[in-house]
C-alpha cells in the first residue's frame, strides 16, 4: 500500500507543498514507496505553486481507513458453470486456494465452489449402485479431461446423465450386468478385450472408451459408427481413466449459490460486520456493477494491514485525516503545539521545532541528507515558506526560515520576491470563493479544556471586499458550527499588506469583554500586528477559555 504523507484538513499552501516535497525525498532515500496525499482540494494559491513548480497535485484522499478493494486479492482464478471436477480442481491447486467464485460470462458472481463441494462430486452417494456409477458430463469433456482422442463421437458437446462401467469381467458376466441399464445411458470403459467392445457395441452404448492407448481396428471404428456408439482412446490404463472420468463431471450441481459477496468500495469494517459470522470459505469482491474485481479471506477482513502515514504541518488526530486513528502513523514532521490523541505501537520519528513553516524542516532534510531539491521541489518549498511566514514577516519567523529560503532561493531559478507578491495577489478566497468555501479553505479545529473550536484563515489584499460579505461570512460561521458540534468557529482575516487582521466569531462568550483589541461590531475584533493564527490567535483564545472555565 504505501506510505502516504499527509498534510492536514482544508491544506493551505504549507501543508500541500510539505507534503509533496517530503514525499519526494522519502522516495530518494528511505521509502521508494511514499505518496504525497491530501484530504482536501488545493486553494487557488496552491494550484498557482504547483503550476509554477510544474508538479502535479498530490493524491487526493478523504479516508484512508481502508476499503475492501484495497485488502483483497486480485487476479484471482474463476470458474463458470458448464466447467467440470478436474478444470476446478486443476485451478484452485495452481491458485493455492481452497475455494474460488463462479462467474458467468460478464464475470457476475454466481456462486462459490469449494473443494469439499468437489468431493460431493466424486463420492456422491455410494451406498447407491447406480448414484455412485452416474458422471454429469460430456464426451468432449470427457475426452479433454483424459487428455485422450475421439475416434468418432456423436454429438460430443451434448450434456449426458452417463453410467459408467468397466469391462474386467468375463464376457457373459458383462454382458448380462449391461443388459440392466438404458444402453443410450452407458458408457463402456475397457482395454483391449475384442469380447467385450462387441457386445457394448452391438447393445448401442452411448460411447465406449479403449484404455491403455491400444489401437483400435478400423472394422471397429466402422462397426461403432454404424451403431452410433462413440469412441475416444486414453492414454491411462483402466484404474486411471475410470478416475478421471469422474472428474469430468460438471460442478454445477454442487455449487453454492448463496453466497456473501463483499463491495470492493466498502470498508473493511463495514464488510467485517457482512462476514464475521459467516461459515463460508472466501468471499467474492464485486465493484459497482456487481463484476467480480478479487477475493477475501475472512482474515483479510478481520485483521488488514493498517495504512502507514507520515504526518505533516499537524500533529492532531482531530485535524489529520478521516481514519488516521486507525493507520499506523509511522513519523510527524510539525512546526505547531502539540496536540492529543496521537498514540504509536513504538517509536517514531517526531520532528517539532517552533519556525514558521513546515516546509523549513523539509528544506532542511534535504540539505541534512546532502540532496538538492529539484528546481520545481525548491520553489515548492519556498512557496510553503512565504505562505506561512508571510514572506518572512510574520512573527513566527525564524532565522531558521530566512537561512533556509536563502538556500531554496539559488535553487528553485525563480526570483522570489517577484513571486512572492504574485502569489498573495492570487487565489483571493473572498473574490472567488462562497463564504462556506471560505470558512473551509484553511480551517483547523482545536481542542482546549473540553471546549472544541475551529479557526479558519484567509490572506487578503485589504479588507475591502471582507467588508462587504461580512454578514454572510458570520452566517456560514454559525452554520459550520452547528453542523460540526463546535462551541464556536472564527475566521481570521490577515491583511498581508498591513501585517492586522480581523477576527470574526460565530458566537462569543463574556469572557470576550476583556480582550484587549477594538470590539468593531457584534463578534468582529480588529487584530493589529496579529498576523498568525499559531502563535498569536490560539494563545489568546486559549487564555479566553481557561479565564472563563
Amino acid at each position: 500500500m504505501g506510505v502516504l504523507v499527509f498534510g492536514h484538513r482544508n491544506p493551505d499552501t504549507d501543508a500541500i507543498c510539505s507534503a509533496i516535497a517530503y514525499a519526494d525525498l522519502l522516495q530518494q532515500t528511505t521509502r521508494p514507496d511514499a505518496v504525497a496525499a491530501c484530504c482536501g482540494p488545493p486553494n487557488k494559491r496552491t494550484e498557482y505553486v504547483l503550476k509554477r513548480a510544474g508538479l502535479p497535485a498530490p493524491r487526493l484522499v478523504m479516508d484512508v481507513r481502508p476499503q475492501v478493494e484495497d485488502v483483497c486479492r486480485r487476479g484471482v482464478v474463476t470458474a463458470s458453470f458448464g466447467d467440470v471436477f478436474y478444470e476446478a480442481y486443476q485451478r484452485m491447486k495452481e491458485g493455492d486456494l481452497r475455494a474460488i467464485p463462479v462467474v458467468d460470462d460478464r464475470r457476475q458472481v454466481v456462486g462459490v465452489l469449494s473443494v469439499l463441494d468437489l468431493m460431493d462430486l466424486f463420492f456422491n452417494e455410494a451406498a447407491d449402485v447406480t448414484l455412485a456409477r452416474t458422471v454429469s458430463s460430456s464426451l468432449q469433456k470427457m475426452c479433454d479431461v483424459l487428455g485422450g482422442t475421439l475416434l468418432h463421437a456423436v454429438e460430443p458437446d451434448r450434456r449426458d446423465e452417463l453410467l459408467v462401467m468397466v469391462g474386467a469381467m468375463s464376457a457373459e458376466g458383462f454382458t448380462e450386468r449391461m443388459q440392466r441399464y438404458p444402453s443410450e445411458r452407458l458408457i463402456v470403459v475397457c482395454g483391449d478385450r475384442p469380447t467385450i467392445q462387441l457386445p457394448a457395441i452391438e447393445q448401442g452404448v452411448r460411447a465406449m472408451v479403449i484404455t491403455g492407448g491400444f489401437k483400435v481396428t478400423s472394422g471397429l471404428i466402422e462397426l461403432a459408427k454404424a451403431r452410433g456408439v462413440s469412441l475416444i482412446l486414453s492414454p491411462f490404463d483402466t484404474v486411471n481413466t475410470t478416475l478421471r472420468l469422474k472428474s469430468s463431471q460438471f460442478i454445477d450441481p454442487v455449487v453454492a449459490r448463496d453466497v456473501i459477496t463483499v463491495p470492493g468500495r466498502a470498508t473493511v469494517a463495514e464488510a467485517r460486520e457482512l462476514v464475521e459470522r459467516s461459515t463460508q470459505p472466501v468471499f467474492p469482491v464485486v465493484g459497482d456493477d456487481g463484476t467480480l474485481v478479487g477475493l477475501a479471506f475472512k482474515t483479510d477482513l478481520i485483521n488488514p494491514p493498517k495504512p502507514q502515514l507520515v504526518l505533516v504541518d499537524h500533529n492532531e488526530l482531530g485535524q489529520a485525516v478521516a481514519g488516521a486513528d486507525e493507520a499506523e502513523i509511522v513519523e510527524v514532521l510539525d512546526h505547531h503545539r502539540l496536540g492529543g490523541g496521537l498514540k504509536s505501537t513504538q517509536p517514531i520519528r517526531f520532528i517539532n521545532e517552533p519556525v514558521g513553516s513546515t516546509c523549513t524542516l523539509v528544506a532542511r532534510q534535504f540539505r541534512a541528507a546532502g540532496i538538492l531539491p529539484k528546481p520545481g521541489i525548491a520553489l515548492c518549498m519556498a512557496s510553503g515558506i512565504i505562505s506561512d511566514t508571510l514572506n518572512l514577516r510574520s512573527p513566527t519567523t525564524t532565522d531558521v526560515d530566512r537561512d533556509i529560503l536563502g538556500w531554496l532561493k539559488g535553487l528553485c531559478g525563480a526570483d522570489l520576491d517577484a513571486y512572492a507578491r504574485e502569489f498573495f495577489e492570487i487565489g483571493s478566497a473572498l473574490r472567488s470563493s462562497t463564504p462556506a468555501e471560505v470558512i473551509r479553505e484553511d480551517c483547523k479545529e482545536f481542542s482546549e479544556q473540553g471546549v472544541r473550536f475551529s479557526i479558519s484563515q484567509i490572506e487578503e489584499n485589504g479588507f475591502d471586499l471582507f467588508w462587504e460579505r461580512k454578514d454572510d461570512l458570520r452566517g456560514a460561521l454559525e452554520e459550520f458550527a452547528k453542523r460540526n458540534k463546535l462551541a464556536f468557529s472564527a475566521l481570521l482575516v490577515t491583511d498581508v499588506v498591513t501585517n492586522g487582521s480581523l477576527l470574526l466569531l460565530s458566537q462569543e462568550s463574556d469572557a470576550w469583554e476583556d480582550v484587549n483589541y477594538p470590539r468593531l461590531d457584534r463578534g468582529l475584533y480588529s487584530l493589529k500586528n496579529v498576523v498568525s493564527r499559531k502563535k498569536q490567535l490560539l494563545p489568546l483564545i486559549t487564555q479566553i477559555i481557561q479565564a472563563s472555565a
